[in-house]
């Protein structure tokens, strides 16, 4: 993996973190992503500030259109919003070496099964991320918490029988990844690690986002934290009827896990759900809290307070578009 060309494909906090930690590592990276932040990156270079420490990183190549990319790379991280990944794989569907992967390092579920309809299940892996990243302003990434290291692995439900020569890639992506600076680990099975993080993003993206608070302040409310503990209660039933092999015996073992080892380190966090309801007014609420109403109802298990949560945060996209609609009349 050393010497390959890799490509972000997404490049707002997270995308950005991670392709400008490997870059300034030496290794080839390429940036995709909105042209407001690529051109102050061309400008002045990426500003990454925060947990992983400051640094300014430049001579990356920068695309804001898959059409203007340049050759095939071996390592492709998809960063994207879940909405977008059927876009992204279609448009980067040539962009990808015969021998190359491409790892899913978003929120939510879904995204995995998607790139293996697009590129084969031999080269597809998952990555969990779990540090928190905002784009103050354009050219500028900052990492605001770091709760866990990323983990990058196979899925052997849906990769099969590519899973063992997918578990070496991802130790070598995974020691490339740590060796540049953001603390990464290897995984034989990324879905119980991925379904740990949909248990703490169900319970508080929806929230946070609706209620503008950080997670400190939606897990010490006496009025959220029921809320937060039925989702968690719903999501682990889920998935225990999927079939997940869950690293905790209980819901309340893992509550216990989620209020004294999650929450400290996160406790000024406020999901990038905020942003993207408020100022984009399109979430990924589909990908988390939706996701598991669907497989709820397929496996007939209760999942009233994802549903609750998922339908009030459809109703605020709603709200959103609306309220744009009618400043643009208002205007002419």
């Amino acid at each position: 993996m050393t010497d390959t060309p890799i490509l972000i494909a997404g490049a707002g906090a997270i995308g950005s973190i991670l392709g400008g930690m490997l870059h300034e590592a030496g290794h080839d990276v390429t940036l995709l992503g909105r042209r407001t932040h690529l051109d102050a990156v061309a400008r002045r270079g990426l500003k990454i500030s925060g947990l992983l420490g400051d640094r300014t990183v430049g001579g990356m190549k920068l695309a804001d259109d898959p059409a203007k990319l340049g050759g095939r790379f071996g390592l492709i991280l998809c960063a994207v919003k879940s909405y977008d990944t059927e876009s992204i794989t279609a448009a980067l569907r040539e962009r990808l070496a015969d021998d190359g992967v491409i790892v899913s390092t978003q929120n939510g579920l879904g995204n995995i099964e998607s790139l293996i309809e697009t590129f084969g299940r031999r080269r597809i892996l998952g990555a969990r991320v779990i540090f928190g990243a905002e784009v103050p302003s354009p050219g500028c990434a900052h990492v605001t918490v770091f709760a866990q290291p990323v983990a990058i692995g196979p899925a052997p439900a849906l990769n099969l029988e590519d899973s063992p020569t997918l578990a070496e890639r991802a130790r070598a992506i995974a020691a490339m990844v740590d060796a540049a600076g953001v603390p990464t680990i290897a995984v034989d099975d990324i879905m119980p690690v991925l379904w740990t993080k949909i248990l703490y993003n169900v319970a508080l993206n929806p929230l946070g986002a609706l209620l503008r608070l950080n997670y400190g302040a939606l897990a010490a409310d006496q009025d959220v934290r029921p809320i937060i503990d039925r989702a968690i209660e719903e999501a682990f039933a889920v998935a225990r009827a999927v079939g997940v092999a869950l690293p905790f015996s209980s819901a309340e073992e893992y509550r216990k896990f989620f209020y004294e080892q999650l929450i400290p380190p996160t406790v000024s966090h406020r999901p990038t759900m905020m942003h993207d309801l408020h100022v984009r007014g399109r979430t990924d609420i589909s990908a988390l809290n939706g996701k598991i109403v669907e497989l709820a109802d397929r496996f007939g298990v209760d999942a009233e307070t994802n549903r609750m949560l998922t339908r009030l945060i459809r109703a605020a996209e709603r709200a959103f578009e609306n309220s744009k609609r009618t400043e643009k009349r208002e205007k002419r």
